[in-house]
């Protein structure tokens, strides 16, 4: 088949360029030609809380990308149908995860040749975040779509908001390979943190809905100090940083928690979780997650909090814990990890599950829906 993907990659950086390079690879593996058309403007400076949107990683050698989507540019919209067009696809894969989106997409979709099929895979329907004019965008994006899929059972359960006659499938979020599994000594000399040291990671963007004040807060309860605990937090503040910093001040933890508040390139990402015991994802609401793909890949025990999709692929005792979203809870099943000594069990649990979640699963969920 020829494939065309409408959406983020390179030079852009973050989770959803890094998904549609990963699967246009692994479409190409089983002899399919691909071409992604990504954006030569993806965000507005105000709708980018973020220090650069470009990444310093170099381009994938084996993917053609053409950057020719501006989202602010209603222009590039008609010429980016025409060179999808011209390419002559048999499928165009696009994305939806913020609704601002909506508009320069569905124009796209909309201009396109009506024996071209559109699948899109659907990150967020309802945003984390919201602002005026989501609907509106959602709404006009939905229709040119002939096929949607979800990767967690609460995003698929938002359509009920939606009046579409389109199939819509489920697919978990694939895992994200970062890099090689190596020993805890050997992350951990390369970023300077102790060998000995019982630690706890916080990865990715930081925005109010993910918790990390909770995660602090619960931190504090868990005599950190005499079991060894440190927490790790690696990721760019994308929100303001004041009342997490006046947060871990007032618990004293200066001293206990770990602090690289910025971008964490790809190449730097097996090295957060090689050196971790721990994944701990305390959001307050959620869809899916990459995080948790990522722990996967690097055989990472994880407490999620029970909210959105999370559950749906962190089964509870057995690949880590699933806890209420409170403060109380997240503090707990810190402490009963370690206490309990679980990591070995929960580490067999997490390659047993694991095996759930491949890219060629994924591919076939997609095929299905072509059909």
């Amino acid at each position: 088949m020829k494939i065309a993907f409408l959406g983020t990659a390179h030079p852009f950086r973050g989770g959803l360029a890094a998904f549609n390079e990963r699967l246009s690879q692994a479409y190409q593996k089983q002899g399919d030609e691909v071409k992604i058309f990504t954006f030569t403007t993806q965000y507005p400076n105000f709708l980018f809380p973020g220090k650069s949107q470009f990444s310093d990683s170099p381009a994938p050698l084996d993917i053609k990308i053409e950057r020719t989507l501006s989202s602010i540019n209603p222009i590039s919209w008609f010429k980016t149908a025409e060179k999808i067009n011209a390419f002559e696809p048999d499928i165009v894969v696009t994305r939806f995860w913020l609704p601002f989106m909506g508009l320069a997409l569905g124009s796209v979709l909309r201009r396109l040749n009506k024996n071209i099929k559109v699948v899109c895979i659907v990150d967020n329907l309802i945003p984390h975040e919201k602002r005026a004019g989501d609907k509106i965008f959602t709404k006009y994006f939905l229709p040119p779509v002939d096929g949607f899929i979800c990767m967690s059972e609460a995003v698929k359960n938002d359509f009920k908001q939606f009046k579409t006659k389109a199939p819509i499938e489920f697919s978990p979020h694939p895992i994200y390979d970062y890099g090689e599994l190596t020993s805890k000594e050997v992350a951990r000399g390369k970023l300077q943190l102790n060998p000995t040291d019982k630690i706890i990671l916080f990865f990715g963007i930081i925005r109010d809905y993910k918790g990390l004040d909770w995660l602090i807060e619960a931190f504090s309860q868990t005599r950190y100090e005499e079991n060894g605990y440190k927490l790790l937090i690696a990721g760019e503040f994308y929100t303001d940083n004041k009342p997490y910093l006046e947060l871990i001040s007032k618990h004293e933890l200066n001293d206990f928690i770990i602090l690289h508040d910025r971008f964490i390139s790809d190449s730097d990402v097996g090295l957060y979780f090689n050196s971790a015991n721990l994944v701990v994802q305390p959001y307050k609401h959620a869809t899916q997650s990459g995080v948790a793909q990522i722990a996967y890949h690097f055989e990472k025990p994880m407490i999620v909090t029970n909210v959105g999709g999370l559950g749906e692929i962190v089964p509870n005792n057995i690949a880590g814990y699933v806890v209420e979203p409170e403060v109380d809870a997240i503090a707990k099943g810190i402490y009963d990890f370690f206490v309990l000594e679980k990591e070995e069990d929960f580490i067999a649990g997490v390659r047993q599950e694991k095996n759930k979640y491949s890219w060629d699963k994924f591919i076939a969920a997609m095929a299905k829906l072509y059909q």
